[in-house]
């Protein structure tokens, strides 16, 4: 389960919406991430029902928000081609990975267990995982691909770097988004931009709810 730490107590990021922070490009560019459906347009629905249980594995979220679509961001930028631009030795094309990964994955779930990925517990979910992890997943259909380097290089870095692409993980962690047309100017440590989020600390949060109901 997905702990809820308010670290930024009262800020949203959209409050930027209108505010001096963000130009028409930032905007544009939000407003697609925003309306992003969750459903698949590369993965083929049983390829996207088992990402989905991986993300929700490998990034729990709080049930008390509406949740960040990453299975839908995962198959959004592959169905746009958008690459990382280099390619780790032994790991196929990005949506080759994925694909051939998530096959094997799903290959690795029946033949321990019976089901497909999506199908099983939480705790079997955990358990393959980690297995994967640490290259401990043998089935042939992994064929040349190593588990380690599909959870290392592709499932869970794309997992993780979708989540973070999303505005509800930018208040989440305080983050202010593009910095455009504005840009961030104090850049040493602990030192922030009056625009940006305030952290609350020693449990005192009074003086950051302040800060970032102000926070444009």
């Amino acid at each position: 389960m997905h702990e809820r730490r308010d670290r930024y107590p009262e800020y949203e990021v959209l409050a930027k919406w209108s505010g001096p922070s963000w130009n028409d490009k930032t905007r544009e560019v939000i407003t697609r991430r925003l309306s992003i459906v969750p459903e698949p347009r590369f993965f083929t629905r049983d390829e996207y029902d088992t990402v989905v249980a991986i993300a929700d594995r490998i990034v729990p979220q709080p049930p008390d928000r509406p949740p960040v679509p990453i299975a839908a961001l995962v198959d959004r930028k592959l169905d746009a081609q958008i690459m990382d631009g280099f390619r780790r030795p032994g790991v196929p094309r990005d949506g080759d990975a994925w694909r051939l990964g998530l096959k094997a994955l799903n290959a690795e779930a029946s033949a321990a267990y019976g089901e497909r990925f999506a199908a099983l517990p939480e705790g079997l979910q955990d358990k393959l995982l980690r297995a994967a992890q640490s290259g401990e997943l043998k089935a042939a259909e992994w064929g040349s691909l190593h588990c380690d380097a599909f959870f290392r290089h592709r499932m869970g870095r794309d997992i993780v770097l979708a989540y973070y692409a999303h505005p509800t993980a930018w208040s989440e962690i305080g983050w202010g988004g593009p910095a455009s047309p504005r840009g961030y100017v104090r850049l040493d440590m602990d030192e922030r931009d009056p625009w940006e989020a305030a952290e609350a600390k020693d449990g005192n949060d009074a003086a950051a709810r302040r800060s970032n109901r102000r926070v444009r």
